[in-house]
């Protein structure tokens, strides 16, 4: 076997004999480079033998292949100095890589980067000088297909006459009983079924094939009526006794079938054993740029499948490698929490970190993405045309004007040099981007860009990928998502402080980030589902020490102020923090008071019926627009910025009071003689705006009748309604 490593630069003298007759790119020091990857037989008489070209990914940086040995020197595989793990890695490496090729092959029929011709069948031409692994399991898969009829001929044959008594024996050895004047024969003797050795190496043979499925996906149809070897016990068949077996029964076979299945067999325990196969024409399997193989890979197993156009397939012509929607960074709550994840697949040698342009181009995807959620809600009849749960997905938040942290991450292919591992193992890389922004310490700024790195291990996806299982990609697809998703908190845990903060009963929080837009911009967003509850972060950079601190004391004035870990819920540290705290007079705090006024449900018609009021109705569903109040209020109603509308005996919010106006309305009374007349009355005229909700119940108010006219702070209404829950 000849090995090459992709885009590696090989002197010409090294691989000429080799490379005869496939395209190869030579470089202005004559280097020669190979830009395909997988499987390539040459059968010229200098070389005979298979050439498999593996991604770049098995070396590092410094050109190694595991870390210590030069390209060059594994040219001649068969001559190379490896230690027996790697010798056994490369070969099985070489099987998971044809499996991935022809996976992509299969998915993606019309591509242009998949050069095939096909493998030519066993036969008895001249020998190669060595077989892979991967030519023993093709030719295993072919022979079953080809040859059906010889397996149901043998196991036709196995069962005929089987467990029939041998009367014979039965009657020269054994005792009759006579019942009915007829003998009985209590203890029959059966035919003894002899060793066949046809059924033990199809049994072999069908476990080879179940083994080859199991391990490396490749499918092939294996036959009931064979009990087949699995296992511990397979393993010790590949780790000596196979061969051993084999070569004990080797010469119970005359067919030409059963000698060639007996050397199949043979060489797949042995794969250094020399099969005959007839080669007249080059075979060979590549793929050229064999990162789009890569990415696709990547893709399948994290990757939406039904992403809006202007997400993946952006306005600007960028591709976005991988696209998904996913559970948000700042809170742990399934539904209504998701948030567009970015990635972006890196096919590089080991430990590469990606360049400047990369990273620029990520930003930019994040930047295309965030524009297209914001057109989305800007422009509401774009909206039915998109998938649900991208509809859903609103990246700003009008209160704060913060902007949802956009998960933006790098995948690229990694392999353990020292384990050669096939494990599920994903590690943050080991040089992480720096954070794109335009201001600095504020995370939740529309310009803040964050950009993550991660290393996924090629082989485990690779061998993923080329199973081609569903449930098992499923399974993977779920746990590295929520992998992603811990890793990036976990790095902006790192990075950034994260609280919780609500107003104060006396402090309007929207008023506030208005007043104070230029010190909470871009540190505040709104992600819980209480909404008046808001995350501030701050970044942990020593300069901003001073920054924070001057910050965090004056949100203390106004707000609770609580420590919230990224992913936390901060309910209960909010509650702890204001019993703590107890209900202040906040130094932002208006002095706008609160008029109470009772809302009548009904009225009593000319009939004398009572009817439910329109009035009540539109109360009833924070509908009001205007309120008439019959008695003048105590107190001055300059200052009167509120309505509580007191209804069915309680409180449930309050009216923005958007105009006063004194008015007079129609009294009818009786008059000295108790005649009926009619008496103008000063009335006030109360024009209503938006509508806050106290809570999520109607609070019943003691002596609520008591309570008409008055006015009052926003802390005494707080502390009414709150007594009274």
């Amino acid at each position: 076997m000849k090995l090459l490593i992709e885009e590696y630069p090989y002197k010409v003298e090294d691989v000429k004999d080799v490379l005869d007759g496939l395209f190869t790119l030579q470089d202005i020091e004559g280097n020669i480079s190979v830009c395909y990857v997988g499987y390539y037989y040459n059968p010229s008489e200098k070389v005979r033998d298979v050439v498999f070209v593996l991604p770049k990914v098995l070396i590092n940086e410094k050109g190694q292949v595991f870390g210590k040995y030069e390209p060059r020197d594994l040219i001649h595989l068969d001559e190379a100095t490896l230690e027996p793990h790697e010798a056994k890695f490369i070969y099985e490496f070489a099987v998971w890589i044809h499996r991935a090729i022809v996976v992509f092959n299969e998915s993606h029929q019309n591509n242009e980067i998949i050069l095939r011709e096909q493998i030519e069948s066993e036969g008895h031409g001249a020998k190669k000088k060595a077989n892979t692994w991967l030519d023993v399991i093709l030719s295993l898969i072919r022979f079953a297909k080809e040859n059906q009829s010889f397996f149901t001929y043998v196991l036709k044959n196995i069962h005929s006459g089987y467990n029939k008594i041998n009367w014979t024996r039965t009657i020269s050895t054994t005792t009759a009983v006579v019942q009915s004047e007829s003998p009985v024969y209590i203890n029959p003797v059966n035919k003894k079924r002899q060793i066949n050795f046809d059924e033990e190496l199809i049994v072999i043979f069908f476990s080879i094939l179940h083994y080859v499925d199991d391990r490396f996906g490749f499918k092939a149809e294996i036959p009931f009526g064979f009990k087949l070897i699995k296992g511990g016990q397979f393993e010790r068949y590949i780790n000596g006794y196979g061969m051993l077996r084999l070569r004990q029964i080797k010469y119970k076979y005359f067919s030409d079938v059963a000698i060639r299945l007996w050397e199949l067999c043979y060489a797949f325990f042995d794969k250094a054993y020399q099969i005959k196969t007839s080669v007249t024409n080059r075979e060979y399997l590549l793929v050229k740029n064999f990162h789009i193989v890569f990415e696709a890979m990547i893709e399948e197993l994290i990757g939406d499948n039904d992403v809006p156009a202007g997400l993946k397939e952006q306005t600007d012509g960028k591709l976005v490698d991988h696209f998904y929607t996913y559970e948000g960074l700042l809170i742990n709550r399934e539904q209504q929490n998701d948030v567009y994840y970015i990635g972006d697949s890196k096919y590089y040698k080991i430990g590469s970190n990606p360049g400047p342009e990369s990273v620029y181009k990520q930003y930019t995807y994040a930047r295309n993405v965030i524009q297209w959620n914001l057109n989305l809600f800007l422009n509401p009849q774009n909206m039915g045309e998109e998938k649900d749960r991208y509809r859903t997905i609103q990246l700003r938040d009008d209160r704060t004007e913060g902007y949802n942290i956009i998960p933006n991450f790098f995948i690229s292919a990694n392999i353990d040099p020292e384990t050669l591992s096939y494990d599920n193992h994903t590690e943050r890389h080991p040089h992480q981007p720096n954070i794109c922004r335009q201001f600095e310490n504020r995370l939740y700024d529309r310009d803040t860009l964050l950009v993550s790195h991660y290393d996924v291990n090629f082989l485990f996806v690779l061998a993923l990928y080329a199973r081609a299982n569903v449930g098992a990609k499923a399974a993977w697809k779920e746990t590295i998502r929520k992998k992603f998703r811990e890793e990036i908190q976990q790095m902006l845990s790192e990075r950034f402080s994260f609280y919780a903060i609500t107003a104060h009963p006396d402090i309007d929080a929207e008023t506030y980030f208005k007043e104070n837009f230029q010190t909470i911009l871009g540190k505040t967003y709104s992600p819980f589902l209480n909404k008046e509850v808001f995350s501030l972060a701050l970044d942990k950079d020593p300069k901003y020490n001073k920054e924070n601190e001057i910050l965090l004391a004056n949100l203390a004035k106004d707000f609770y102020v609580v420590e919230c870990p990224l992913g936390t819920e901060p309910t209960v540290r909010l509650a702890q923090k204001k019993q703590e705290v107890g209900y202040v007079n906040s130094p932002s705090a208006k002095n706008d008071t609160f008029l109470f006024g009772i809302v009548t449900k009904h009225k009593k018609d000319k009939d004398g019926r009572n009817t439910i009021r329109k009035e009540y109705m539109a109360f009833a569903n924070h509908e009001a627009t205007d309120y008439v109040m019959r008695n003048m209020p105590s107190g001055d109603i300059a200052k009167v910025k509120y309505f509580v509308p007191m209804f069915d005996g309680g409180i449930a919010g309050f009216y923005e009071v958007t105009g006063i106006s004194f008015g007079m309305r129609q009294k009818e009374t009786k008059d000295a003689n108790g005649n009926v007349v009619v008496v103008p009355m000063p009335c006030l005229n109360i024009k209503l705006g938006k509508y806050e909700s106290l809570g999520e119940h109607t609070v019943n108010i003691p002596n609520f009748t008591h309570w008409n006219g008055q006015i009052h702070t926003k802390r005494e209404v707080i502390e009414l309604y709150q007594k009274n829950i």
